[in-house]
């Protein structure tokens, strides 16, 4: 357990204390705090499926399957204070044998395990949560480990165990419709998506993790301090090999029965800057009140900011064209135009970047996501090319929800589009392009239990004209069990 997650621990211990102290009859209500506690979780079961297409790895097919989730504890509430703490697990089910099959190199895939395809544990939230709620003002704190989300962070629970971090937040919403957030955040473990990341630069580093990559082997990025899946890193240190403040967020948001809008604010310390705005409308069309119209429009302004560290050699892969140091000054934008009528639903959606020129960094126009952070309206489910350099991105969706025909089921299709520019730092100028589908089903005959169906092709992922192409069929089954 490291220091950080003993202090927390020491803290939450000392705040009870003092709670104990404070009446004749606190140790009843101590006592009670712990045993009308709750105990929620998760039980997840994962298969993945990669055969991947193309000139570039066309005869690698990788598939792993796992089972794990989370056991979650929560005090009940004692004067508005509470207690949580969850742990997290991943298990491989080892029941394919990875060698050469048929011609094709056979592989685990990595995004459901550890670090080498290893299960691992966490204690992914120890936390203090206190509502003063009794003080008159409708602001919470949650205090230590912690699932924290917010535009450009997140938990990015997209396999088996999600991004964690350690954060100290605060929210108030005195005023209707409104939220108001501040918090710092010093440290992230990353989940098992992580792992797919190594020696990936800039693709890792606009897709929501680190773009130092874990090959210590490598002088170019053998700073000592290169991110393990599962475990806790400073911010600074998993993302750039030097240990900063981490980052202060602000965040207002808005959330009307028509209009909502959000303001955030990441400053890291001594990395950059990142200032996102969203805003959305929706109405009752005038032709017919049935049809439901909307719009949203997002804006992403980043720069390097303090020490700079992103400008230091050491920061980064190189390879496969990327330059890997440079100072960050970039500007996304994005807007998205769909309907609902009564099941079905659609949008499209089209983002930019700014475009590097031909002696620029690739991080100089790209927007740098490193902890897991991925609100842009045209990412795929696996395509995240958004936000490099000089990329425009389409996206288009098709939904449909049975449940007025009686069945709990939905349904998704998309298709997205990346225009790539020959400066990104990511292959040669060429379109990306990934479709998908996204199937959930709610049997009525097992309460709580979610199954899900997804599938995602991507085609010139990577690659160049020199070397080839790299894309894939991909096919995940997900059944989780809440309780």
């Amino acid at each position: 357990m490291g220091e950080k997650m003993k202090k927390n621990i020491v803290l939450s211990a000392i705040a009870v204390s003092l709670l104990a102290s404070a009446s004749l009859n606190a140790a009843e209500d101590l006592s009670s705090m712990f045993t009308e506690g709750k105990i929620s979780g998760q039980v997840r079961m994962f298969y993945i499926d990669r055969q991947y297409q193309g000139s570039s790895g066309k005869d690698t097919h990788r598939n792993s399957t796992a089972i794990g989730g989370h056991l979650k504890f929560e005090t009940a509430d004692y004067k508005g204070l509470s207690l949580g703490t969850a742990f997290y697990t991943t298990n491989d089910i080892s029941v394919f044998d990875y060698t050469k099959d048929g011609g094709a190199d056979k592989k685990k895939d990595p995004s459901l395990l550890g670090e080498g395809g290893d299960n691992y544990s966490i204690l992914g939230e120890a936390y203090i949560n206190y509502d003063m709620s009794s003080l008159g003002t409708k602001t919470t704190a949650k205090l230590g480990f912690q699932r924290y989300d917010t535009p450009m962070m997140g938990s990015d629970d997209a396999r088996m165990i999600p991004n964690t971090f350690e954060a100290y937040k605060f929210v108030n919403k005195d005023l209707d419709s409104v939220s108001f957030q501040v918090a710092q955040v010093t440290s992230i473990a990353y989940g098992t998506f992580s792992s797919i990341y190594n020696n990936s630069g800039i693709l890792g580093a606009t897709s929501g993790y680190s773009g130092q990559g874990k090959d210590l082997s490598n002088p170019a990025i053998a700073t000592g301090n290169n991110p393990q899946t599962g475990k806790y890193y400073n911010l600074g240190s998993a993302t750039v090999g030097k240990s900063t403040a981490g980052i202060t967020n602000a965040m207002l948001a808005y959330k009307g029965k028509t209009f909502n809008a959000k303001l955030s604010n990441d400053y890291a310390w001594d990395l950059y800057n990142t200032l996102y705005l969203e805003a959305g409308a929706k109405w009752d069309c005038l032709l017919n009140s049935n049809v439901h119209p909307f719009i949203a429009a997002q804006v992403i302004k980043q720069n390097s900011v303090g020490g700079e560290y992103m400008k230091h050699a050491d920061v980064g892969v190189a390879g496969a064209g990327n330059t890997h140091n440079g100072e960050v000054d970039s500007l996304f934008w994005a807007v998205k135009v769909g309907a609902k009528y009564a099941g079905l639903s659609g949008y499209i959606a089209y983002s930019e970047t700014g475009a590097n020129d031909e002696n620029d960094a690739a991080y100089k126009n790209a927007v740098v996501s490193q902890f897991g952070g991925m609100p842009a309206f045209t990412q795929g489910m696996v395509t995240r090319h958004m936000f490099l350099a000089g990329t425009k991105a389409k996206k288009a969706v098709i939904a449909y929800n049975f449940k007025e025909l009686g069945a709990d089921v939905s349904a998704a299709t998309y298709y997205a589009s990346f225009d790539m520019d020959a400066n990104s730092g990511y292959g040669d100028e060429r379109t990306a392009s990934e479709a998908g589908f996204d199937i959930k089903y709610n049997p009525a005959s097992v309460d709580n239990l979610n199954l899900r169906f997804r599938g995602n092709f991507p085609r010139k992922f990577a690659g160049n004209d020199t070397s080839g192409y790299t894309g894939w069929n991909e096919y995940r089954l997900i059944a989780n069990y809440n309780f």
